[in-house]
């Protein structure tokens, strides 16, 4: 099998299926094989897929026969470990859940399986999707342990959706899926040199996935070009993205600059200027634009909080080890010593809310952050520019998007002089946008052409590892 897989693409292991160069059944043994020996390097992967090898064997009996489902036929997959995969525990990081076992596969494991992608197992993440306690690091879990940054093992993985984000980085699957509520797939994406992409939401089905909040939760993918963002994409929405774009996609798009954040540091805000200048350079039209309101999204999110993760629970078979919020927050009491390192502030806060007596409070700042966030914010700043997206460095652009449940994504912007750390460009559009924000990214990618593997950035990291970090 003559592919990298630290840098193979949908389309490069497509074609080597085509040709006959390599099969599902020999990519998954590839992939696990490289799990296997680059994982304990980073900790991205909660556990594995016994079934993967018989899936994709069946899957080449298809292509034999004539039947390729579609662009993910035999590619292998990685789902977050918040959505469920019938058969193996959906744990979201907590060892209360570490027994949950779903009879049944998330609405969106199933259009993956439908278009014949191989999911070879689920990665870890910040336990409960980052809303269990203040100071919880990026990427922890009482039950996965710490998942580090290929890129720079000292630096935030960042985001709930960290084990994904390494996953992909490593290339210990052709692409992986996260999840996102406020962040937890851009901000990785952003930290770990990924093209991150959070769907308008609705876009992708939740059912089966393990919640925070239903107003803001959406699943989309994390890979490393953005052809293969489009392709999973699809899959995900069954829908068709990425076409269209070519050398002149740039030349007159009108794009919206806020000012850059205060807490960007210096050497990302130089990144994002160069990536500004490469815009203009392809014949992007920039337009200065005023900041977009903010807004305390927390408490709408912890009002929801317990309500979605019991409904969630509740569709759980027989036996499930844990059936509401105040049962977790009772177990994790019980054992303390294991599960709570950092504490579970959120939990306790969430499942404490009365939701009769807050219900129209609640209904209030729903409305205060759809407001602020969408059609006085991201749609007044499309329409005060004539803009087609607004341009934030990496992820700073996140929660207006997630707040008003309109899609945004992440693409890879080079690496800080000081440090070599990985920064991103960020794109926010309307609702609905998507075909749009993967069109100009695309552009954008081709032109800076800046994505290195983590094994040219750090390769010290590899050191000592057998064989080689960059093939097999």
């Amino acid at each position: 099998m003559d592919l990298d897989l630290e840098t193979a693409t949908v389309a490069a292991v497509s074609a080597a299926m085509v040709s006959g160069g390599t099969t599902s059944v020999e990519l998954v043994g590839a992939y696990l094989e490289r799990i296997n020996r680059l994982d304990p390097l980073v900790n991205a992967i909660r556990c594995l897929a016994p079934d993967a090898e018989e899936r994709a064997a069946a899957l080449d009996a298809e292509r034999a026969a004539g039947q390729v489902r579609g662009p993910l036929h035999g590619v292998p997959v990685l789902v977050k470990d918040n959505i469920d995969v019938a058969g193996l525990p959906t744990t979201a990081g907590a060892l209360a859940l570490e027994h949950s076992v779903p009879d049944r596969d998330a609405d969106l494991v199933t259009r993956l399986r439908d278009a014949g992608a191989v999911v070879i197992g689920k990665t870890n993440l910040t336990e409960m999707a980052n809303c269990m306690a203040q100071d919880m690091p990026s990427g922890y879990s009482s039950l996965g342990g710490q998942v580090l940054n290929p890129y720079d093992v000292r630096f935030d993985p960042s985001g709930s959706s960290s084990g994904s984000g390494a996953a992909a980085a490593l290339g210990l699957a052709t692409v992986t899926v996260g999840t996102e509520t406020d962040g937890s797939i851009l901000s990785p994406a952003a930290n770990q040199s990924l093209v991150g992409v959070k769907p308008t939401l609705g876009l992708v089905p939740g059912g089966g996935v393990l919640p925070i909040a239903s107003s803001q939760d959406c699943a989309g993918p994390m890979c490393r070009t953005v052809a293969d963002a489009a392709a999973l994409l699809g899959v995900l929405a069954a829908e068709t993205y990425g076409e269209g774009s070519g050398p002149g996609t740039l030349r007159g798009a009108r794009l919206a600059v806020p000012p850059v954040p205060d807490e960007v540091p210096g050497p990302e805000a130089e990144l994002f200027q160069a990536a500004l200048e490469v815009l203009k350079e392809r014949g992007a039209v920039l337009v200065d634009v005023p900041a977009i309101p903010e807004s305390d999204e927390f408490p709408v999110l912890l009002h929801e909080f317990a309500r979605d993760l019991d409904a969630y629970l509740a569709r759980l078979p027989e036996g499930a080890p844990i059936r509401s919020m105040e049962q977790l927050v009772a177990w994790n009491a019980a054992h303390a010593d294991e599960a709570l390192k950092f504490g579970q502030v959120h939990l306790e806060t969430a499942a404490a809310v009365d939701h009769e007596a807050e219900g129209a409070a609640y209904e209030l700042k729903r409305a205060r952050d759809l407001a602020l966030a969408g059609e006085h914010g991201i749609d007044a700043t499309l329409a005060m520019a004539d803009a087609a997206a607004i341009v934030f460095p990496g992820p700073y652009g996140c929660g207006y998007a997630a707040r008003a449940g309109y899609p945004s994504l992440v693409v890879p912007a080079g690496y800080r002089a000081d440090n070599r750390r990985p920064a991103g460009l960020g794109l926010v559009g309307p609702s609905r946008s998507e075909g749009v924000l993967l069109v100009l990214a695309a552009a954008y990618e081709e032109a800076a052409n800046v994505r290195r593997a983590p094994s040219v950035v750090n390769p010290s990291l590899f050191r000592g590892v057998r064989g080689s970090a960059a093939t097999g």
